[in-house]
């Protein structure tokens, strides 16, 4: 007996793009629907105020909220909030953007995975001397976890302090704001020894 063929169907993946960022490798079944429907997909989700926007070379795809400028409909009130990341937060965030623009340019492996002493080594640079180094390590480990409950890193399954920075963290820092990150970087460390 000759297998049923399922067809792409809409609703499940645009119920999986309204619960976070969908990625090729874990969600496979709902990247190939997505890819089949995607025109389907950005005319109805532009209905209610959101674009689509998917990274078909690094696996990934979201929503955003239609920027007021785009849309020239009736003006729909947001249902993605957007939440401003605190300044530790937003640090960790460029220094592993940096890393996998390091390791593009290393032409290496796909994959960015740094290790928890790693990501501390990486940040105290940039956070204000405390005598207390445990205090700064678990300071640095709750800025990890926030960054990995926000979807740019994730836990190794085996490896409990070993982290694979997510290729959707382009999409937070992009190229334009990553051009003068070294900069950035300055005025970061500048911020921390004045406060």
């Amino acid at each position: 007996m000759a297998q049923k063929e399922t067809l792409p169907q809409l609703g499940p993946v645009v119920v999986k793009l309204m619960q976070g960022v969908v990625y090729r490798d874990q969600h496979e079944a709902v990247w190939r629907d997505l890819i089949s429907l995607q025109v389907q997909a950005i005319d109805y989700l532009r209905v209610i105020g959101l674009t689509l926007e998917v990274d078909e070379a690094e696996g990934f795809a979201y929503l955003r909220q239609v920027d007021p400028d785009e849309s020239v409909e009736i003006t729909i009130p947001k249902l993605i909030q957007r939440r401003p990341l605190s300044y530790p937060v937003s640090l960790l965030c460029v220094l592993l953007r940096k890393k996998l623009v390091e390791a593009d340019a290393g032409g290496g492996e796909v994959r960015v995975v740094l290790s928890r002493d790693q990501i501390v080594e990486m940040m105290r640079v940039f956070l204000p001397n405390q005598a207390n180094e445990a205090k700064l390590i678990d300071k640095i480990g709750t800025y990890i976890n926030k960054v990995v409950e926000l979807g740019f890193l994730r836990k190794h399954q085996k490896e409990p302090n070993v982290y694979e920075v997510r290729r959707i963290i382009k999409a937070l820092v992009d190229a334009d704001w990553l051009s003068d990150v070294d900069e950035k970087l300055r005025l970061y460390h500048e911020y921390t020894i004045n406060h």
